[in-house]
């Protein structure tokens, strides 16, 4: 198996390593996290880390950059882009108004148990017009959800930040698409290839410390 190279040939000052926190290279949370338990330092890193596990297994790939969609948190060149992620507050759900990454008096997101452990993650792509953002959220569904062996959350809920220009139809159907999966409990087909580096034959090997290729990672809560 090969990696995929970054097709820029950045330095090694470009990219902070998995096992650091730096806020300043890092999305603000964003709409769909407010009012819910936003991680933070070691327990961003935790599900995180995991996350590029999971990612590296169902091939959920930048194809602009050439690598592992979790690896745009460590890219110092977009410090305002990638994934933000919160323990979902189930009274907060439950409020008159709580977002679900759709406008203002939309339904709120589908139900689940009332003991089930939810986790949110929020992208936000590089640029409003990112073509790839509905294909690396759906991605990114489908690895986390697919793989829920690999980690103690019920449901993973997806959703693009809204500074996107189509994140009300792209979150309208990562919504559809966790309807589907509550319902039936089984991931639907997918309709666009099932994540954005389908059928590349990928290995862990961006070179960045503090991820080793696999660490069994579990989320420290």
């Amino acid at each position: 198996m090969v990696s995929v190279p970054s097709p820029f040939g950045a330095d090694e000052d470009t990219f902070d390593a998995y096992d650091e926190f730096v806020p300043a290279h890092v999305p603000a949370p964003g709409e769909f996290l407010d009012g819910h338990d936003v991680l933070a330092d070691r327990r961003h890193l935790a599900v995180h880390r995991l996350a590029r596990e999971l990612f590296e297994e169902r091939a959920v790939y930048d194809m602009t950059f050439g690598y592992n969609l979790a690896r745009l948190n460590c890219d110092t060149r977009h410090p305002d882009a990638g994934y933000r992620y919160a323990v979902e507050d189930a009274d907060r759900v439950a409020e008159a108004g709580a977002t679900d990454g759709l406008p203002a008096g939309a339904d709120g997101p589908p139900e689940v148990a009332a003991d089930a452990r939810v986790l949110r993650a929020e992208f936000t792509p590089t640029t409003a017009f990112c073509p790839q953002s509905d294909t690396l959220t759906k991605g990114s569904f489908r690895a986390w959800n697919g793989l829920t062996d690999r980690h103690e959350f019920d449901l993973v809920r997806v959703r693009v930040a809204p500074m996107h220009q189509r994140s009300v139809p792209i979150n309208a159907a990562l919504r559809e698409l966790e309807s589907t999966f509550l319902e039936t409990g089984e991931m639907p087909a997918p309709d666009d290839g099932g994540g954005s580096g389908a059928g590349l034959e990928t290995e862990i090997d961006d070179g960045l410390p503090g991820a080793p290729e696999s660490d069994g990672s579990q989320t420290p809560f």
